[in-house]
């Protein structure tokens, strides 16, 4: 769960007033049985509750509230959507992975200078992955494929050492799931840059700059080489879960998942050809923001 808070004026562009993030696994269990279990969805719905009061005490004259893959799968998601809207006043949005996409490019550019060039830009999360390519910033493909850290950790847990054996069958299935699922424009592409979004990639770009408090202004626009990710890996592999959870700038609820997100960022770069990724601190939700500036102004 994401939360923004921002200053919106007619003469100019937005300025972000808060942000903060909250792993709640809303997901967690979905793959197994197509709905969302009373647990994620008792923890969702009270960080959900939190962040609208936060940006009623900020004293936010609009709120809005968007979901995403978890919710648009799940069986059950559009009556958790109805119940999130009774319990906060607000009105849910269940967005289609098309619209995800194209709100994290327009995020994307916000924060990068994306106008020039080739890109393909992923945005890694508990449900799903989304992948964009662009040509001199206008979207040329989009694809939200079923590729969540939620379900990979589920079926692939490390919970202590890396056990090497799993960890390839878990990178083969990914590879095997971008090659047959990624569009043609997108798999054919020949890129000049690779852009990440999402907890996965700030977090390593956080662990590789060696960072003990997190730092968005230090870890937006890092690149994390492939060389730093095999040596992240490696660190991570070497801890159980809950050392993970210790290190600085990991959450704890992003423990068991961190290595899941770095196999799906391991198997983007070589599908991509791409020996590093720039890291972005902007994506969805500032894409969500300048729509509602653009309403408001």
């Amino acid at each position: 769960m994401r939360l923004l808070i921002a200053d919106v004026r007619p003469d100019g562009p937005w300025t972000r007033v808060h942000a903060e993030q909250q792993v709640t696994r809303v997901g967690e269990g979905l793959r197994a049985t197509g709905v969302l279990g009373d647990a994620p969805m008792a923890r969702t719905a009270a960080v959900v509750a939190t962040y609208v009061a936060h940006a009623r005490a900020a004293g936010a004259r609009a709120v809005r509230v968007v979901a995403t893959s978890a919710m648009r799968e799940a069986r059950n998601g559009f009556a958790f959507a109805a119940r999130l809207a009774a319990d906060t006043g607000e009105r849910v949005e269940i967005i289609s992975g098309d619209e995800e996409a194209r709100l994290t490019l327009r995020g994307l550019r916000r924060g990068l200078s994306l106008d020039a060039g080739v890109v393909v830009a992923f945005d890694i999360g508990g449900g799903s992955t989304e992948y964009v390519l662009a040509r001199d910033g206008a979207l040329i493909a989009a694809v939200s494929l079923q590729l969540g850290v939620v379900p990979l950790a589920e079926r692939y847990p490390f919970p202590t050492r890396l056990d090497v054996a799993r960890y390839t069958a878990l990178l083969d299935e990914i590879r095997g799931r971008l090659r047959t699922e990624l569009p043609p424009a997108l798999a054919a592409a020949s890129i000049d840059v690779l852009v990440g979004t999402a907890g996965t990639v700030t977090t390593l770009a956080a662990l590789d700059l060696g960072l003990t408090t997190y730092d968005p202004e230090r870890v937006h626009g890092h690149r994390l080489t492939g060389a730093a990710i095999d040596r992240l890996l490696a660190r991570l592999g070497a801890l159980t879960v809950e050392e993970r959870g210790a290190l600085p700038c990991l959450e704890p609820g992003r423990a068991d998942l961190i290595i899941p997100g770095t196999a799906i960022v391991v198997a983007t770069m070589e599908r991509m050809g791409a020996d590093g990724v720039v890291v972005s601190e902007y994506g969805l939700r500032e894409g969500i923001m300048d729509v509602v500036s653009e309403s408001a102004s």
